[in-house]
């Protein structure tokens, strides 16, 4: 990775990723001062993705109650929490499930507390257990099983703004060519733990993919940290010491703290090294907020957490985020930009600034619009910006 990461990096030309000196005092920020998620696990201390914690280091995000009560609250209904869920609790598998292409059929029926898939051409079938139904269901949720000791993607999705089931994501949408091929895309062994990882808490421990036992949706543990020993000094009155054993993620720097949600929403380094590009991307915010030119300037209110809570629930009023705008941009025309408001004001309006400066573009085989957070002026009839 790191030998990959070096090549790319000396086929970009370095003139065009350097920035002005930041305002506040903070430095510019470049492409040598960001990680791939694959580095930033190996490096020491706790990252999203990481799997070197034992199971018996976690203690489950029932522990964190008693006192974090009010985060606890809000934060299990984000769709962070509920980004994966037992089958059998999916609301949008209750009635079952009839889709059809050309001669293949394809339902999930609900018998007690057990979802099959049944795939079938006609004359022959193939059904199996659903154990997962991963994502939320606001823009999508996909079905995971196994076949032949393997991890697959159901061929069919729920579609938020369809209101119906459609073809998975990244599928083939001409009719399969056999059984075996209209059953959905087989997940590899380098993928799964990668898949999980960020749809699950604890899918890997001890360096060992161990999805049987893993906690469904992001938890408190997948960002804080294993907390059994935190959770142990704390019920001894040992406060102090306790809070030295788990993540609090106070401090970082703006690069680690993107990077931080760009272990699963995908870092600059991460997009650019797999080779993706087009507007796609714009599924990858972290990704897409390194690309802005506020960003590359390294000031310390530009990152995920500045917008986004990420123990409450996605506030999606676009007036909401006026005042972080405000926080950078002076508001009129007239006045002259400070040291903690280096940011000129916008000619057109100081309200619902994200409608305009941070637009929304459809991922057509995703069948919803995803806010692109490239912040910038954005020019009438300009391509997507990769």
């Amino acid at each position: 990775m790191a030998k990959a990461r070096a090549s790319f990096q000396i086929a970009l030309v370095t003139g065009a990723v350097l920035c002005a000196a930041a305002a506040l005092g903070q430095n510019p920020i470049t492409i040598a001062d960001q990680y791939s998620t694959p580095e930033r696990v190996k490096r020491p201390g706790w990252w999203p993705t990481k799997g070197s914690a034992s199971r018996d280091e976690f203690s489950g995000s029932q522990a964190c109650v008693p006192c974090h009560s009010s985060i606890a609250q809000t934060q299990f209904q984000t769709k962070m929490a509920l980004t994966a869920e037992p089958a059998t609790r999916s609301k949008f598998l209750q009635s079952g499930v009839a889709f059809s292409q050309g001669s293949f059929t394809y339902q999930i029926e609900r018998s007690g507390q057990l979802d099959t898939y049944i795939v079938s051409n006609g004359s022959q079938s193939v059904s199996e257990p659903v154990p997962w139904a991963v994502g939320a269901g606001g823009n999508g949720q996909s079905y995971l099983f196994q076949n032949g000791g393997s991890w697959y993607e159901a061929r069919i999705s729920w579609y938020g703004a369809l209101g119906r089931f459609d073809i998975t994501p990244d599928h083939p949408t001409r009719q399969p060519e056999s059984l075996d091929k209209a059953l959905g895309r087989r997940i590899s062994s380098e993928e799964a733990p990668k898949c999980f990882g960020c749809h699950f808490t604890a899918a890997t421990v001890s360096d060992h993919f161990d999805p049987t036992h893993a906690t469904p949706g992001v938890a408190c543990e997948q960002c804080h940290g294993p907390a059994a020993a935190h959770v142990a000094a704390s019920r001894s009155g040992l406060n102090e010491a306790g809070a030295s054993l788990v993540n609090g993620l106070r401090g970082m720097s703006p690069v680690d703290s993107v990077d931080f949600c760009g272990a699963c929403h995908r870092t600059w380094w991460d997009v650019n090294l797999a080779g993706l590009t087009g507007p796609a991307t714009v599924r990858f915010p972290a990704y897409r907020l390194e690309k802005s030119r506020c960003w590359g300037k390294g000031d310390a209110r530009i990152t995920c957490v500045g917008c986004h809570n990420p123990h409450e629930l996605l506030v999606r009023d676009a007036r909401a985020y006026d005042s972080r705008c405000l926080g950078c941009h002076i508001a009129s025309a007239s006045a002259k930009p400070m040291q903690d408001h280096p940011g000129k004001a916008c000619p057109v309006a100081s309200q619902d600034c994200v409608t305009c400066h941070m637009p929304k573009y459809e991922v057509p085989t995703m069948h919803t619009k995803f806010t692109d957070h490239n912040i910038r002026v954005v020019r009438a009839d300009a391509p997507f910006p990769d």
